[in-house]
């Protein structure tokens, strides 16, 4: 009904009339009767609409990317202090993860056989923190030296 002659408030005033009309045919209508819809807020038990923890979205994401085993060995070498415990982590380092086979670098020739001695119970801790099919065996020697030469061959 408007025609390109109106302007300002006689626009302004047939866009108002025609939205009115609009407005009376829709609620003429019968309105049809829809599934309930939920509103408000989610009451007191589980709703999908909560918040979800950050750990559980991230866990979700990281088994749907497939990325387990390399969040598992990033785990493994970024805790380390916290699986074997202070006093060990003080003396040893993670070096390689390589088809299930954690190579150890001990501070010294002690600390490696000692570790050795408890070989079980550091497999124990790690499979109890990053899962027990990431590391199957355990390889530890000392620190790394170089070479000596024989006796007698002083250069």
């Amino acid at each position: 009904m408007t025609d390109e002659s109106q302007k300002g408030p006689d626009l302004a005033r047939a866009a108002l009339e025609a939205a009115l009309r609009k407005r009376a045919a829709k609620a003429s209508e019968p309105r049809q009767r829809s599934s309930p819809r939920k509103r408000g807020y989610s009451g007191p038990g589980p709703d999908p609409r909560d918040p979800a923890k950050f750990s559980d979205v991230l866990a979700k994401l990281i088994a749907q990317r497939g990325w387990s085993k390399p969040a598992a060995e990033a785990t493994l070498f970024g805790s380390w202090a916290t699986i074997v415990g202070p006093d060990i982590a003080a003396h040893s380092r993670p070096v390689t993860l390589d088809n299930g086979e954690l190579t150890i670098e001990a501070e010294s020739a002690t600390w490696a056989t000692q570790m050795r001695m408890l070989q079980r119970d550091i497999l124990s801790r790690i499979g109890s923190t990053v899962g027990h099919n990431l590391v199957t065996k355990l390889r530890i020697h000392g620190p790394s030296t170089p070479g000596r030469s024989p006796r007698g061959k002083r250069t």
